[in-house]
């Protein structure tokens, strides 16, 4: 597969590999990293990638519009498609996309409780905890303190995140560098820390499924 791809241009423009074929895994910008080290891992040359922009987390709202674009476009070019997105916010009309063009998605509220396995993070019923994955954690900046305006306001912190008392770090890879970088964005959000290894958590076995099945 290719080399690592740049984070910035996944937060705004998305990817596509042209490697693969076959099967395509439509997924979110965010997990492109992972997905494309779980189709490497797995030897998997028949397998393609194409990601939406990760910047669609912080409007959820257009997710299943444009999930639905893509599954259009990409249709016609591939056996099978694998939608690798949870309800990302979109309160079911992803699901009902997915059902609509009769493919799979990934189940689960989000990233954050697949990653940590979604019966794990429901019982958690963590109201408080603000989430940081590894690419959240590298694009803290582009998804949380440029669009809330705390770049410029600092003083508005309170009132975003007043309610939350502990970030939650789940992590993908055991990256002091990346622990570092998110305990500082716990410290700028006025937040107590905390870190929990994932691995890929949930992601590993429902991209392996898809492929193999």
């Amino acid at each position: 597969m290719t080399a690592r791809i740049d984070d910035a241009k996944l937060t705004e423009m998305g990817y596509f590999s042209t490697e693969g074929g076959k099967i395509l895994i439509l997924a979110c910008g965010a997990l492109a990293h992972e997905i494309l080290a779980v189709i490497k891992t797995g030897g998997w040359e028949h397998v393609s990638l194409a990601c939406l922009p990760a910047i669609l987390h912080n409007h959820p709202e257009k997710i299943a519009t444009e999930v639905e674009k893509a599954l259009i476009k990409h249709a016609p070019n591939f056996d099978r498609i694998f939608v690798a997105y949870a309800d990302c916010g979109t309160g079911g009309a992803l699901e009902q996309v997915c059902a609509a063009h009769g493919v799979e998605m990934i189940r689960g509220p989000h990233c954050y409780a697949f990653f940590e396995g979604v019966d794990t993070f429901t019982a958690r019923d963590e109201i408080d905890a603000f989430y940081l994955t590894d690419f959240l954690a590298r694009q803290f900046d582009a998804f949380v303190w440029k669009p809330l305006g705390l770049d410029r306001h600092p003083e508005l912190r309170d009132m975003y995140f007043g309610h939350y008392r502990t970030l939650v770090y789940l992590a993908q890879t055991d990256d002091p560098a990346l622990d570092a970088r998110a305990a500082d964005c716990a410290a700028r959000l006025g937040l107590s820390y905390e870190r929990r290894f994932t691995g890929y958590g949930e992601l590993t076995p429902a991209i392996t499924g898809a492929v193999q099945g």
